[in-house]
């Protein structure tokens, strides 16, 4: 199994900048691919960045330009910097591991953006 701790949450004035780390308990090299999704009451949980194990990131629209998904094999975490932030990027943040055919998830880490 692989545990992830997520870190990096907090509050942030609209049109800050944050960087989230996830760290995970096995070497990233027998990861496919790791990501970030969030979460708000009463919504589902929605992708915002993945990275797979050949480097290639994906974002999801709205946050394209704005955040940077990234790796440290050295340290086993995946990063998400975030620009520019809104109000409505606020959520719970979650990392994801796709390891095979498995997933898990870290227990999230909150971004509130303040207007």
């Amino acid at each position: 199994q692989v545990r992830l701790v997520e870190s990096g949450g907090g509050l942030v004035q609209a049109g800050g900048s944050r960087r989230l780390s996830c760290a995970a308990s096995v070497d990233i090299f027998s990861i496919n691919a790791m990501g970030w999704y969030r979460q708000t009451p009463g919504k589902q949980r929605e992708v915002v960045a993945t990275i797979t194990s050949g480097g290639s990131p994906n974002y999801a629209d709205s946050v394209k330009g704005r955040f940077t998904i990234s790796r440290d094999y050295a340290k086993n975490t995946v990063n998400l910097q975030m620009n520019s932030l809104k109000p409505e990027d606020t959520g719970l943040y979650y990392c994801n591991v796709l390891r095979g055919a498995a997933l898990y998830w870290g227990q999230g880490t909150q971004i509130t953006v303040s207007s």
